[in-house]
């Protein structure tokens, strides 16, 4: 019984015993064979580094031999350049040395022909002593008395040559002076040449009917009325068909009553409300055209660094005329004139462009003063901050001051070339009334002449004759005397028309 526990109990035990025993056995082969594993891994990497070395040593060897013969090569190129540059060297050093030798060849030529001509010049002297002596034998003067002689009588030759050649010299310059001056006159003003345009004081508006003229007027007149306060025109409807006149001595104002009126025409809705809103908006646009005239004109003359009220002014001349001219286009016609003539004789060109070019700025002036418009040019340029040369210039080219800048006479005579040149200026409408009023009194002079008009600007003149005073045979004759008479006394361009008029008129009345 105890011998068999004992090999029950021995049994399992012993297997323990030989399990753990082999299991010992084989962690001992498994960590002899990871051993023997990691020591060729390390043979391994031992023999893969020993190559890299190798391989490295190789390749650094490799790069020492071509930076090496890169070293070499950079050697010979450089010894051959110094080669070279030695070889320049020498040839320079034998060039010197044989320019040298030359500079002293040359040298020694000059000091033995500076010893020639000091003995010459010693020989010279000698001669010269011995010709004074002799000629002074001769004369009987000494060299100071020949000398003084020769010297009063060189002097008085001189005085006299100088004299006749500043008087051909002053003559000279006084004809070419003026044929210069007349030069310079002549291409400046052939190379002027600008437009001129009428002076009127009266427009006229084209209406699609006569009905329009009713819808104009309005009821009991409140649109005539209203048009012309607000523009302060007058506007005429009388019975010229399909046109009604507009009458103002201001033409911005005249300017702003016509488009006003033709917009309404065209658009057909003509009252009170209506017309303030265009009369308005055509304001704005005119005020918009002044400023692009101005600001065009400054363009087109080169000028710069002018005020804004300067522009506007400038602007407003070229609705202004004078004596036929747009002043605007006179203005620009007097600084380009201005200019040229200062280019010539050499005056400030820019300072005379730019006087000539404001000299009327006091025409277009908005409010009424009772000086000219020199002065209120001046003192609208003071204004604007001008230089005092430029308004020196604008208020002196009438004379009202002097002029104190060689600038401001060019202005002056710049505006009387644009003002005199042929064709500048045209009749005025006062000079043409005035005609006009002359023809017809000149008719009515004669005895039976009961009425004379002047229709068509003056070309016909239309005389109403007495049918009791003048019979019909006598009527031709009559038309005769007044066409000599008027051909006497009358100036005028063209030829007149002559219509006499005589009827019979009787007027009964029934009752």
């Amino acid at each position: 019984m105890d011998k068999n526990l004992i090999m029950f109990i021995g049994l399992p035990v012993a297997g323990i015993v030989l399990g753990w025993i082999i299991r010992w056995c084989y962690a001992r082969f498994q960590l002899s064979a990871s051993e023997q594993k990691a020591e060729r891994l390390r043979q391994d990497a031992i023999k893969e580094a020993e190559a890299q070395k190798k391989e490295i040593l190789l390749e650094a060897k490799d790069q020492i031999i071509r930076e090496r013969k890169q070293q070499e090569r950079e050697d010979r190129e450089r010894r051959a350049e110094v080669q070279r540059y030695e070889a320049r060297v020498s040839k320079k050093e034998e060039l010197i040395d044989k320019r040298a030798e030359e500079f002293d060849k040359k040298e020694l030529e000059f000091a033995d022909r500076a010893n020639a001509m000091k003995k010459r010049e010693e020989q010279l002297r000698t001669q010269e002593e011995q010709y004074r002596k002799e000629l002074e034998r001769i004369s009987g003067l000494s060299a100071q008395e020949a000398k003084d002689l020769i010297i009063k009588n060189l002097e008085n030759d001189a005085r006299h040559d100088a004299q006749a050649l500043l008087n051909k010299i002053e003559q000279d310059a006084q004809l070419s002076a003026e044929k210069k001056a007349q030069e310079i006159l002549i291409s400046t003003i052939q190379r002027i040449a600008t437009e001129t345009t009428g002076d009127l004081t009266v427009t006229t508006v084209s209406l699609p009917g006569d009905e329009m003229k009713g819808r104009i007027i309005g009821r009991e007149g409140r649109n005539i009325r209203a048009l012309e306060t607000l523009t302060g025109v007058d506007i005429i409807i009388d019975d010229t068909p399909e046109a009604v006149v507009i009458s103002c001595f201001d033409p911005v104002r005249k300017e702003i009553a016509k488009q006003s009126l033709e917009r309404l025409v065209t658009d057909g809705r003509i009252h009170p409300a209506r017309i303030e809103e265009i009369v308005q908006k055509v304001t704005r646009e005119i005020q918009q055209k002044i400023y692009e005239e101005g600001e065009k004109v400054l363009f087109d003359l080169g000028i710069h660094n002018m005020s804004q009220d300067g522009v506007r002014a400038l602007g407003r001349l070229y609705f202004r005329t004078s004596y036929g001219q747009n002043v605007l286009t006179h203005s620009k016609e007097v600084a380009e004139i201005a200019s040229l003539l200062a280019a010539e004789i050499g005056a400030n060109k820019e300072l005379a462009k730019r006087a000539a070019l404001l000299h009327d700025i006091g025409k277009g002036a908005e409010n009424d003063s009772d000086q000219n418009h020199a002065e209120v040019g001046a003192e609208m340029a003071r204004k604007m901050g001008e230089d005092a040369k430029v308004i020196n210039a604008i208020a002196a080219h009438h004379n009202d001051v002097e002029a104190t800048t060689i600038e401001a006479v060019i202005v002056q005579i710049a505006d009387a070339i644009s003002a005199a040149r042929p064709g500048a200026r045209r009749e005025t409408v006062d000079n043409y009334v005035k005609r006009l009023e002359n023809l017809e009194e000149t008719a009515e002079k004669f005895n039976g002449v009961e009425k004379a008009y002047a229709i068509q600007a003056g070309r016909e003149l239309r005389i109403l004759v007495n049918n009791e005073k003048i019979p019909d045979n006598e009527v031709k004759e009559l038309a005769q005397k007044i066409a000599k008479q008027i051909e006497t006394d009358i100036r005028y361009p063209g030829r007149i028309k002559l219509t006499m008029i005589r009827e019979t008129r009787i007027i009964e009345y029934a009752r």
